[in-house]
């Protein structure tokens, strides 16, 4: 057994609530053992809360909708360009670093290529994000990757309605040992401002975003 995060929606700030859920867990790298896992968490936390609807997102999920709601699929429009890249390569590519930084090339590599380059790795420590003329600071922690893909998905109708109809979101390779941000609570926090009526006041500006969401901190 172990135990992962699931992100429910919530209609006030901060607009999610982390349940942590112990289930049992499939090891191994295939997907097969991963879409076990996937199903065994959602069961467990079906069984805590019986009346919520929840989607896995990630290149794993069984659901479609889950999988275009990837950070490797979903597409963001790079400022001052009429190009897209996909939301994990503008994230990583986005990284400021002591020694190095942003490194905007990425935005044209593949998901899995730009997660995995090496200048992540050699460039120091990370000390913001730069996206176009907008300058993130690391706190409050998750305000980057949280604007980025909540105007990613807001720009994306189809896909903004179809994930409203959920009310939890899990992300089956995210660790909270390892890892700061994940898409299960950026969609958690989608959903919950769009249904609190303030998905448009939030996406105006990352000032409005960072006012909204995580109080002017």
């Amino acid at each position: 057994m172990v135990m992962r995060p699931v992100y429910i929606t919530l209609e006030k700030s901060p607009y999610f609530e982390r349940v942590d859920v112990n289930f049992k867990f499939y090891q191994g790298h295939s997907d097969e053992q991963k879409v076990l896992s996937i199903r065994s968490l959602h069961a467990a936390f079906k069984n805590l809360y019986p009346d919520k609807s929840v989607l896995e997102i990630s290149t794993k999920s069984e659901d479609l909708l889950g999988s275009k709601l990837s950070a490797f699929n979903l597409p963001v429009k790079i400022p001052n360009s009429d190009k897209f890249a996909l939301l994990e390569s503008a994230y990583q590519g986005s990284k400021v670093f002591e020694n190095g930084g942003p490194f905007t090339d990425l935005f044209e590599r593949p998901a899995r290529y730009s997660k995995s380059d090496g200048r992540l790795r050699t460039s120091g420590k990370i000390i913001a994000f730069q996206f176009g003329e907008d300058k993130f600071p690391l706190e409050p922690k998750n305000f980057f990757y949280n604007w980025l893909y909540i105007t990613a998905l807001a720009a994306q109708k189809n896909l903004a309605e179809a994930v409203s109809e959920y009310d939890a979101f899990t992300d089956i390779v995210f660790n909270p040992q390892k890892s700061i941000s994940t898409q299960a609570m950026a969609a958690a926090i989608f959903v919950g401002i769009s249904r609190a009526g303030l998905l448009d006041a939030a996406v105006k500006s990352k000032d409005d975003f960072l006012k909204i969401i995580y109080g002017g901190q």
